[in-house]
């Protein structure tokens, strides 16, 4: 039975931290995969609050985790590199949610994936408009919602 089917079925259990390398070291693997640098500087992590499917916050420390980096890599790169992750997600298991090649600002190029096995997401397109921000390709990763280890589930 999986979460969707039971709000109280046991969730994966994680610590932040190793949450975070994982999104780290994730993200690092899409872009060597991809042929592509990333921009330290540009990293983001947001630890989000799990919601339920009745707005219900739990108090027991689960979290989701969302965590992306973005490229330099040109806009003319970015159709390949989606193709090369659509091909590589599919191959580990992951499912290809949305997908568009880049054509222009107003039609870049944007992925989404989920792992079937453990409902984690994978996020890929073209970021900034070209104009006032460079356009470069942002690689995001989102957990499901988790709880930390050695603590007691809350039930709803």
């Amino acid at each position: 039975m999986s979460q969707d089917d039971d709000r109280n079925a046991p969730l994966p259990r994680m610590e932040r931290e190793s949450a975070l390398k994982w999104a780290k070291g994730y993200t690092a693997h899409l872009a060597d995969v991809a042929g592509v640098e990333t921009i330290a500087s540009t990293a983001k992590t947001h630890f989000e609050d799990c919601i339920g499917a009745n707005d219900e916050v739990a108090e027991d420390g689960r979290y989701s985790l969302f965590y992306y980096i973005n490229s330099p890599a040109p806009s003319t790169d970015h159709t390949r590199i989606v193709r090369t992750l659509r091909t590589e997600l599919t191959k580990h298991g992951y499912e290809i949610t949305s997908y568009r090649e880049f054509k222009s600002a107003y039609e870049s190029s944007a992925l989404s994936a989920r792992n079937k096995k453990n409902d984690y997401v994978v996020e890929a397109d073209t970021v900034g408009d070209g104009k006032d921000k460079p356009q470069r390709f942002s690689f995001a990763v989102r957990t499901p919602c988790m709880l930390p280890p050695g603590v007691k589930q809350q039930q709803f």
